[in-house]
């Protein structure tokens, strides 16, 4: 027969096992949504793109700078 110790007896396991589970994905779900919340930086050419597009720079300017940087 087993004792009774800290960990119960072989039938809590049912119930330990669950538990442990349950934590260990709530703990890898919560450290996933903190790496999804983490903004991407553009590159340098998303960033040549977008001031392109705003009207900062000129298309020569654009093309020259995109030399420059590829």
């Amino acid at each position: 027969m087993y004792h009774n110790d800290c960990w119960g007896t072989p039938m809590m396991w049912f119930v330990w096992i669950p538990i442990f589970l349950i934590i260990i994905f709530a703990v890898m779900k919560m450290n996933n949504n903190n790496r999804r919340n983490i903004p991407f930086e553009d590159s340098p050419l998303d960033i040549l793109k977008k001031r392109y597009a705003k009207g900062e720079i000129t298309k020569e300017q654009f093309e020259e700078m995109k030399k420059n940087i590829s």
